[in-house]
């Protein structure tokens, strides 16, 4: 088999990651296209996994536009030299569109309702659109379902083993309470009108956690020069690793928010539009006790202080966590299946 892989986000990096490395390990032709955009290409590299970069993410409107534009075109040629079977991507029109004009099968892996609008435009060119059974959207008869969450294609127990030495070789104590905040820039397409922790409502959060153990943050935006020390000192591809022994994780991210709860770890996601119930993905791990997702910054604030000096709190959550396991599939596996499918229909 010959199949294409588009990766835009690091989200995509580690989504994708272990489906591109089994495929090339089997002695299938891969190869995979990538974006300059925040740690995309560092995450790659340090995953050792080759890649083309077709663009970089422009910093404005009409940079974005330009670059999309110019992404399409490449993307394109890319295919029309490679040859692929299938093209792989998290619904990217350019991958969709670059499948439909080289004859390719398209696959896309989504699981944010956020981007409907996009999914609408590009649901008639993709052949296998597959999102977890908890999505909320139906884009007709070539949508799949799953029992999984996407987060279950690198942190499933398969796929992912906490390891503690890892995280001493850069100074965090696993034996010790210490606390995970994440911070996004709000500068997505779906964070357009929302709002997450204020300047001070950081601040005020570090300090009041700090009194029961480390703070860590991880922020997309460099960090002020007050909180530069609370800096998370593991490297990207370390993360989840940090989450794992967390004991606790506050920010107003999706995806990591995701993440930590997949992982056993107390979490709450807070901004402005933490209780819409658009995501069907925080429907899901809300009712299993995964995640709270909190509106308010201040009680968000005030739940995290109880769940940090919670006795209970790790200890739930894992059994939570090890329940969803128990229901649920290993999303890289799933991939594997579908790709075979498409490749040889």
């Amino acid at each position: 088999m010959r199949i294409q892989f588009d990766v835009t986000h690091p989200a995509h990096v580690h989504l994708f990651k272990n489906a591109i490395r089994t495929l090339a390990a089997d002695g299938h032709s891969v190869a995979v296209t990538s974006r300059n955009k925040e740690v995309t290409t560092a995450l790659l590299d340090a995953y050792g996994i080759e890649h083309t970069v077709l663009s970089t993410k422009g910093t404005s409107t009409a940079a974005l536009v330009s670059e999309w534009t110019l992404r399409e075109f490449r993307t394109v040629r890319f295919a029309h030299k490679f040859d692929p079977d299938v093209i792989v991507s998290r619904a990217l029109p350019s991958a969709v569109h670059a499948a439909a004009l080289t004859g390719a099968k398209s696959i896309v892996f989504t699981d944010t309702e956020y981007a409907w609008k996009v999914s609408k435009l590009i649901a008639p060119f993709v052949d296998y659109w597959c999102t977890p059974e908890h999505y909320t959207h139906d884009n007709g008869e070539k949508h799949r379902f799953h029992n999984g969450f996407d987060e279950l294609a690198y942190l499933h127990p398969n796929w992912f083993t906490p390891d503690s030495d890892r995280l001493r070789q850069y100074g965090v104590d696993p034996d010790e309470p210490y606390f995970v905040l994440r911070f996004v820039s709000m500068g997505a397409h779906h964070d357009v009108s929302r709002d997450g922790f204020s300047p001070a409502g950081k601040q005020r959060l570090v300090e009041a956690l700090s009194d029961y153990g480390t703070v860590y943050i991880s922020s997309e935006r460099p960090l002020p020069p007050e909180l530069a020390e609370y800096e998370a000192p593991v490297p990207p591809e370390e993360i989840h690793q940090l989450l794992a022994f967390a004991d606790l994780l506050v920010g107003d991210s999706e995806t990591m928010a995701t993440e930590a709860a997949l992982l056993g770890t107390p979490t709450i996601r807070a901004n402005s539009h933490a209780t819409d119930g658009v995501l069907g993905v925080f429907v899901q791990l809300e009712e299993r006790g995964l995640v709270e997702s909190i509106e308010d910054i201040e009680v968000a604030h005030d739940r995290a202080i109880e769940l940090a000096t919670s006795p209970d709190a790790s200890e739930t959550w894992d059994r939570r966590r090890d329940e969803l396991l128990e229901e649920t599939v290993d999303v890289t596996d799933y991939m594997l299946d579908v790709i075979d499918e498409a490749a040889n229909e």
